[in-house]
């Protein structure tokens, strides 16, 4: 089997972690709210809009806040995101990225990246990945969230190619929806029991190469 023609790679989780930096600031608006918020809560506002998380941690505590209200919160969350951010550097590149981004390009696969956050020119930047990927389609472009598809779509697109020629790389079960949404295939980065809609499950990006992607099921 041949290689695909395209790769987009979601941003937090599969290029670099910053579940940790979103569950702190989340985790304060909802401490502000009495709202009860853990780690797995936070796991399902992966991949999920600033506002869309915003509301259902008031929904996780039946609170109903004004939009005006909203977002404000979703504001000074950002603004928490934001100073945990800025101190990212390219250490901060998860294991297996840059070497498995090269393997592809130096292939003739083309990369994009699809995310959902606001704020990944400023991660990108960060970690000196902002010259890297062909096509970046962020939360400044796109109108829905994932699990809605149009990320993947509008990477598609700008690459070129039709849906059935690319492969995402997702860790997040609302990503893997999207993509799967899009007509794509995906390869999930994580936990096999979280991600079993993926087409494939890996740990990371160390272990995974261009067989790998020839032989997707």
């Amino acid at each position: 089997m041949s290689l695909p023609k395209a790769c987009i790679f979601d941003l937090d989780g599969v290029i670099v972690d910053t579940v940790d930096a979103h569950y702190k600031a989340w985790k304060t608006m909802a401490d502000e709210l009495g709202v009860p918020f853990t780690m797995e809560d936070n796991e399902h506002l992966k991949g999920v809009s600033r506002v869309d998380s915003m509301s259902r941690i008031l929904a996780l505590g039946e609170i109903e806040k004004t939009e005006e209200e909203l977002m404000d919160y979703t504001r000074r969350k950002n603004d928490i995101y934001l100073e945990i951010i800025s101190k990212m550097t390219p250490d901060d590149i998860l294991v297996g990225v840059k070497d498995f981004i090269q393997l592809l390009i130096d292939n003739g696969v083309e990369v994009a990246l699809g995310s959902s956050s606001k704020n990944t020119p400023t991660i990108l930047k960060a970690v000196g990945l902002d010259k890297t990927f062909k096509a970046v389609v962020d939360g400044n472009q796109v109108t829905h969230s994932k699990p809605h598809p149009e990320v993947f779509l509008k990477g598609a697109e700008r690459l070129g190619f039709e849906p059935k020629d690319c492969v995402v790389f997702e860790d997040a079960i609302s990503g893997v929806e999207a993509a799967k949404r899009a007509g794509m295939k995906c390869i999930g980065v994580g936990e096999a029991e979280v991600l079993f809609d993926a087409d494939l499950v890996v740990p990371d990006l160390s272990n995974i190469n261009l067989d790998t992607l020839r032989h997707l099921p």
